[in-house]
């Protein structure tokens, strides 16, 4: 999960260069459309960081959650973990039997 976090955010991070990139290459640029289009961009781009800040503060309180959750009830984490585990395999294994028929 976290390796795909990281991606995600190397990606809106490139994206923000890219676009701050063209903004810039554009800024010479005369005429109207050239104008609103490199508005619309700039609009876009900020509108683009203050989403990505919303979900980065609420993945970390998720995680921060769920991490005080676990400290404060670590015996109701280990049994979840196992139930789930236990389901897996027992679905895994009646999957298997199935095929075999």
């Amino acid at each position: 999960m976290k390796k795909q976090t990281q991606a995600i955010s190397n990606d809106m991070t490139q994206l923000a260069e890219d676009a701050s990139a063209l903004m810039a290459a554009t800024a010479d640029v005369a005429g109207e459309q050239v104008g609103e289009a490199r508005k619309r961009l700039a609009a876009a781009l900020e509108r683009g960081k203050e989403i990505y800040d919303r979900v980065r503060e609420k993945e970390v309180a998720g995680v921060d959650a769920a991490d005080e959750v676990r400290h404060k009830h670590p015996y109701h984490a280990i049994g979840i973990g196992f139930g789930v585990g236990a389901l897996i395999g027992l679905l895994v294994t009646h999957r298997c039997n199935c095929s075999r028929s």
